[in-house]
């Protein structure tokens, strides 16, 4: 199994969340897997004129908000596009569940304002998801 197949299974067992959130969630572990992981993430952001943001979602201080249409801004079109087809959304839906999970999902896998290491990513991966589904 792989690192998405795990997440999913630690979002099923956390709670009783809402099919789309956890679809969104899982979009969002493959969007990590195929865009350079977090760090490319990142970079797409700062390249976006975004770079603020972003790393306030890294550091220990409060996180700013994102709206759909920055985040649509910042994720090239085929990753964006890929999510919303994956979905079975329209992009400013997908979008804006986005904004709502991937400031939390960056925050919680920066710990103390630093990139994890890659062993570390999936107990952190496993621990939003438990979290953000909670009951």
């Amino acid at each position: 199994m792989g690192l998405l197949d795990d997440l999913m299974g630690a979002m099923n067992s956390g709670g009783a969340a809402s099919a789309g959130s956890a679809d969104v969630m899982g979009a969002l572990t493959g969007l990590l897997g195929s865009s350079g992981g977090l760090a490319g993430i990142v970079q797409s952001f700062e390249q976006a004129g975004l770079g603020n943001l972003v790393q306030s979602w890294v550091s220990t201080g409060q996180n700013l908000p994102v709206t759909g249409e920055q985040i649509m801004q910042a994720l090239s079109g085929g990753q964006f596009g890929a999510l919303a087809s994956q979905l079975n959304l329209q992009n400013p839906e997908v979008a804006n569940m986005i904004a709502q999970m991937l400031p939390q999902l960056i925050n919680q896998l920066t710990p103390n304002g630093t990139m994890p290491q890659a062993g570390d990513l999936m107990g952190s991966l496993t621990s939003f998801a438990q979290n953000f589904f909670k009951t």
